[in-house]
């Protein structure tokens, strides 16, 4: 009998595995994760993990931004520093890291309603 293996994408971007019981095994952490003080995803790391994931999609910080919805300032942000991806922001960084075609054509298809 074969089992599937259960994993959550969890919003620090770390990927774990839902064990039988209910409790998690972490698999992966993000590059830069225990970067910065307090070990919270912030600093030298964290910038290096946003720019690291948006120049292996080869785009540059206009498009990365507009293909992720956000201002381009946001992205400067991350990669110069001054701020770090939080949540959804890091799982979708997790998510382009890992999967960029799946995470492009899903984010293509998202329609606005402003």
């Amino acid at each position: 009998m074969t089992t599937m293996m259960r994993v959550r994408l969890k919003a620090d971007g770390r990927i774990v595995e839902i064990l039988p019981d209910g409790t998690e095994r972490e698999l992966t952490s993000p590059a830069g994760h225990r970067a910065g003080a307090g070990g919270d995803g912030s600093g030298p790391g964290a910038a290096a993990y946003a720019r690291g994931v948006r120049a292996q999609t080869k785009l540059t910080q206009a498009e990365f931004a507009s293909r992720i919805g956000v201002p381009i300032e946001t992205v400067r942000n991350w990669e110069q520093g001054k701020r770090s991806p939080r949540g959804p922001a890091r799982a979708l960084l997790k998510l382009i890291e890992k999967a960029p075609q799946v995470a492009f054509a899903v984010l293509g298809t998202a329609k606005t309603t402003h």
